[in-house]
């Protein structure tokens, strides 16, 4: 759960749906980015570069119809960043997930909100792909390890512009760690991750070409309320975007947020809606780096019966350098 440094890209993704006692509804995200840029150098000052870390933190006020974002660069340095198995930590400053047995502790601290929770896994992890391997283009090497704790049962606090809610919910954690880049037909992704209020979950991603089409090597899972997962491939499953969108005004990246999924095999149809549509992260490191990444609701039905629950949509590759200001 920790660093992998023979690889060169590694992330750690936290994302959740959280409700305060009087119904207040928040949507999270705290991820955690490392990037090799000059390993196997020798290391003569622990200021020298051999990882970029970055992070972003975003909070969702889903009721006050407001998102909060900040992000951070570092370097490990004296101990500023990392991710340590010793230690039982990944940080970047303030920012950090502590692991005590089967919890995982997050705290994360900005100028105008702080999200501190405690998050105890109801489910054994899932590793995703095929034999542990979640292949994402076709070739040798275009693929990565991937392994999610699904249902992360969540309470703690939020501080917002000096209010502090009491909140409980679901959160979900994402590990990948890869050293390929993206193929140099692929323009982004589309990824859901969807919590059901069965207690089972799915996973669905989606490559997009250039010209349009999707790479046949989307892929999903799909995990049962026992915590057995099941991958499913592109033929599984549809994930479609509908009418409504998000257009934003930073960026000028225009956002498919309403999204229907179908998994025929599990008699599954849905209907995804983001409730606040202005959920995108904008880099400071340029527009082609931003992403939309938001809290969302389903609705639909499984095998003819009610399917409701929360989730997590996330859209890369929208945002291109000639459309920023």
């Amino acid at each position: 759960h920790f660093n992998h440094p023979d690889y060169q890209t590694e992330w750690w993704y936290y994302t959740g749906n959280l409700r305060s006692a009087d119904g207040h509804k928040f949507g999270f995200e705290l991820t955690f980015f490392c990037q090799g840029v000059s390993r196997g150098k020798p290391q003569t000052s622990a200021w020298d570069v051999h990882d970029i870390y970055l992070a972003h933190l975003a909070l969702s006020d889903l009721d006050g119809g407001r998102f909060y974002h900040t992000e951070r660069l570092n370097r490990a340095g004296p101990g500023l960043a990392g991710a340590s198995e010793q230690h039982a930590k990944v940080w970047n400053g303030n920012w950090q997930v502590q692991w005590t047995g089967n919890q995982q502790q997050l705290q994360a601290i900005a100028q105008n909100f702080a999200i501190r929770l405690v998050m105890s896994s109801h489910k054994p992890p899932v590793v995703h792909g095929k034999d542990g391997v979640s292949q994402k283009s076709a070739g040798g090497g275009q693929a990565s390890h991937y392994i999610s704790f699904t249902r992360l049962l969540t309470a703690g606090t939020i501080e917002l512009d000096g209010k502090e809610y009491k909140v409980e919910g679901t959160a979900w954690m994402d590990h990948e760690f890869f050293t390929h880049q993206l193929d140099t037909n692929e323009s982004g992704w589309d990824w859901v991750s969807l919590q059901f209020d069965d207690n089972t979950e799915l996973m669905l991603y989606r490559f997009r070409h250039k010209d349009g089409s999707i790479d046949p090597l989307s892929a999903g899972t799909y995990v049962d309320a026992a915590g057995k997962p099941t991958y499913l491939g592109v033929t599984d499953f549809s994930m479609q975007p509908e009418k409504e969108s998000y257009t934003s005004l930073e960026t000028r990246a225009i956002y498919p947020i309403a999204w229907s999924v179908s998994v025929p095999a599990l008699k599954l149809d849905l209907q995804l809606t983001a409730p606040l549509k202005s959920q995108e992260l904008v880099s400071s490191m340029g527009a082609e780096l931003s992403y939309w990444e938001g809290a969302i609701a389903i609705i639909g039905t499984r095998d003819g019966k009610p399917a409701r629950g929360v989730g997590y949509l996330e859209m890369t590759g929208y945002a291109k350098r000639e459309q920023s200001r």
